[in-house]
């Protein structure tokens, strides 16, 4: 609720991966602790439906999925899907008549925001990557304000509002500590290693780390955090199975497909080997993490690696393509970052450098601040 004690609507959209839902649950989140009115617009068929009910909030559906790269038929039904999508968040505008709207970018944000942008209700947009995504580009010319979570983005985008706010993440990343990170998990607390490839998980780093949990557990006593991501779970267990057998009794491991907390996990956490989406890298920063990082090699406009080139650059991460992972590769990355303290403490440090805590605060403000303009 507003300083005024008016009560305002907002549609927050995002969807398809973790880096477009988690940021826009966040802002739903501080909007609902404000006392403000919140409906998700989102494709039930996606991970953010899973997400967004847990959370209890009234979710719209829309069907629609990521723009074919090819021109053909697939791509003329897509268009109609699109148009279909739009038509649907015309009705929900129309029915709830938001204050305002709020995006995260990607295919699933576009329909509720054009719809927004023919219906006159004012939007906003945040964009996670260090190369803005397609929707972001389109649209931000008719956006209120434009939030970005790297500076280097400012140069793609055309609108003179636009903010540098980092990712909006929970604010629980500010405040557990370490050590009851690890108590939570029911792990010792002693040098702590995650490897993760995003909600998706990603077969390229599984394959590579399976080779390697029973070498650094028993010869380094290192405790590690491996999520596979729900598509691979089962491969990676057979694998495991073949090479280390006990490994389900090796208290320094814990291996599954997925987390729901994962601000217990990598504030648990000293090293990371991940992907390179934006929000996974505003998360590692916010943990003080340092990080071995593989970008997708298939990433929309190749977000990724320019995501992990800016982190390499800035002191804050480790680099390495998807092509070289490998047990060999990621044995002496680890090695030499468990080795040379200093080392892993200036990757530590960057990264803290780089996080942005206040992100969720400052958006939600711009956001109610455009509600109150138009009202």
């Amino acid at each position: 609720m507003t300083d005024s004690g008016k009560k305002y609507t907002y549609f927050i959209t995002g969807g398809g991966t973790g880096g477009h839902i988690y940021p826009a649950v966040a802002v739903a989140d501080e909007l609902v602790k404000r006392d403000e009115k919140i409906f998700y617009v989102g494709n039930p068929q996606n991970l953010e439906y899973d997400i967004v009910s847990q959370k209890g909030f009234e979710f719209l559906p829309v069907y629609v999925h990521g723009m074919p790269r090819k021109a053909g038929l697939t791509l003329v039904k897509w268009f109609i899907e699109l148009g279909m999508a739009v038509l649907t968040s015309i009705f929900y505008v129309l029915k709830y008549k938001p204050d305002a709207v709020f995006g995260t970018g990607g295919y699933v944000s576009a329909p509720a925001l054009m719809a927004a942008k023919l219906c006159r209700v004012p939007f906003m947009l945040h964009d996670c990557d260090a190369k803005p995504g397609l929707v972001t580009r389109k649209l931000s010319k008719w956006a209120d304000c434009v939030s970005l979570a790297f500076d280097c983005a400012k140069n793609e985008i055309n609108n003179p509002d636009c903010m540098i706010n980092g990712n909006p993440i929970r604010k629980t990343f500010k405040t557990l500590s370490k050590a009851e990170a690890r108590k939570n998990l029911g792990l010792a607390d002693k040098m702590t290693l995650c490897i993760m490839g995003g909600s998706q998980g990603a077969r390229s780093i599984n394959d590579g780390a399976v080779e390697i949990l029973k070498k650094f557990s028993k010869n380094y006593d290192l405790q590690i955090i491996f999520q596979t991501g729900k598509k691979n779970f089962e491969r990676v267990i057979e694998q495991l199975i073949k090479i280390y057998p006990e490994y389900e009794a090796d208290k320094n491991l814990i291996v599954k497909p997925y987390f729901d907390d994962m601000v217990t996990v990598l504030k648990a956490s000293d090293i990371a080997i991940s992907r390179s989406g934006s929000l996974s890298l505003s998360e590692l920063s916010a943990s003080g993490i340092a990080s071995i990082l593989v970008p997708y090699p298939f990433a929309a406009a190749d977000h990724q690696r320019k995501n992990a080139k800016y982190m390499e650059e800035k002191g804050a991460a480790l680099y390495l393509e998807d092509e070289d992972v490998n047990e060999d590769t990621l044995t002496d990355l680890i090695s030499y970052l468990i080795q040379n303290p200093q080392k892993l403490k200036e990757l530590q440090n960057a990264a803290l450098k780089l996080a942005k805590y206040d992100s969720v605060d400052l958006i939600c403000d711009k956001l109610v601040n455009i509600a109150e303009k138009y009202n």
